[in-house]
């Protein structure tokens, strides 16, 4: 027979406000259409104070370009979801192809938020310069080296360094990755670059929640599948679409509401998972 007690009662509701007194940084949030503006309004709507981080020459060098209103409409999105009085919404730029970028966002962030940063989303990533085996080079290589994947283990460093530093057992510490099922179906061939750095993060995953799990603090990658984000127009879109059971793409919306739940403490059994939130995408 067990020995352990069940939950009180009122143990089982939720609440409503789960993040409410807890501060998030989200990275990549530049555009309203993307995953990152979409996790950040969750996160507000759940309670938790939210630093939006940004890199507009990127999405100005794509060809869907970057937000025409730029980061200060994203904040104020954020804002409008914002669910405690008390919770504020900051917004700052950063390349993190440089490699001293990531500590120093996690410490503007943390001093941004009052001097913690409970929540991390690491949602950036590079499109574009990259190719088949055929096609790729060194350069391609090392960008998306760069920013997909070597960026994400600085920021993880810099935030666990930030965690050692409050009392031990500390609660609401969480790491969220990207990935995009790099390893499913006939994997990206013709996205070797990109498909090589985010499958470096679905690999250390464990390993990197190993590691903070004396901090109190999970780790998981999520997989999106593919997300309409404004990328992809006509025949191509309709026939992406009709590979979902859905018959629709996935919408912003849908991995930010299971990475808003992975930020919650509903979610503190999880950690060092590689979670696929594809709709059921059939490739």
């Amino acid at each position: 027979m067990s020995t352990t007690t069940p939950p009180r009662p009122e143990s089982l509701r939720r609440d409503p406000l789960p993040l409410r007194g807890r501060t998030a940084l989200v990275t990549g949030a530049s555009r309203r259409d993307g995953i990152g503006y979409a996790v950040a309004r969750r996160l507000a709507a759940y309670g938790a104070s939210v630093y939006l981080h940004h890199h507009v020459p990127h999405d100005a060098g794509m060809p869907w370009g970057a937000d025409p209103e730029g980061p200060g409409a994203l904040a104020a999105g954020v804002r409008e979801a914002l669910a405690d009085p008390g919770a504020r919404v900051v917004h700052g730029p950063g390349d993190l192809s440089d490699p001293a970028a990531p500590a120093r966002l996690i410490a503007t962030a943390a001093e941004a938020l009052g001097g913690r940063i409970d929540v991390l989303v690491a949602n950036h990533a590079v499109s574009g310069s990259d190719g088949a085996l055929f096609e790729i080079d060194a350069a391609m290589l090392d960008t998306h080296w760069a920013v997909d994947a070597r960026a994400v283990v600085l920021l993880v460093q810099a935030y666990a360094r930030l965690r050692a530093e409050l009392p031990p057992r500390t609660p609401g510490g969480r790491v969220m990755m990207m990935t995009s099922g790099q390893d499913l179906g006939g994997g990206m061939p013709g996205e070797l670059a990109y498909g090589l750095a985010k499958g470096a993060l679905a690999s250390v995953t464990r390993s990197l929640s190993t590691a903070l799990a004396e901090f109190a603090v999970t780790v998981n990658t999520v997989n999106p599948g593919p997300v309409d984000t404004g990328y992809m127009h006509g025949d191509d879109h309709r026939a992406i679409a009709g590979m979902f059971p859905a018959g629709r793409w996935g919408l912003p919306d849908d991995p930010a509401r299971l990475i808003a739940w992975l930020a919650t403490d509903e979610a503190e059994w999880i950690t060092g998972q590689v979670i696929d939130s594809e709709g059921g995408f059939r490739r």
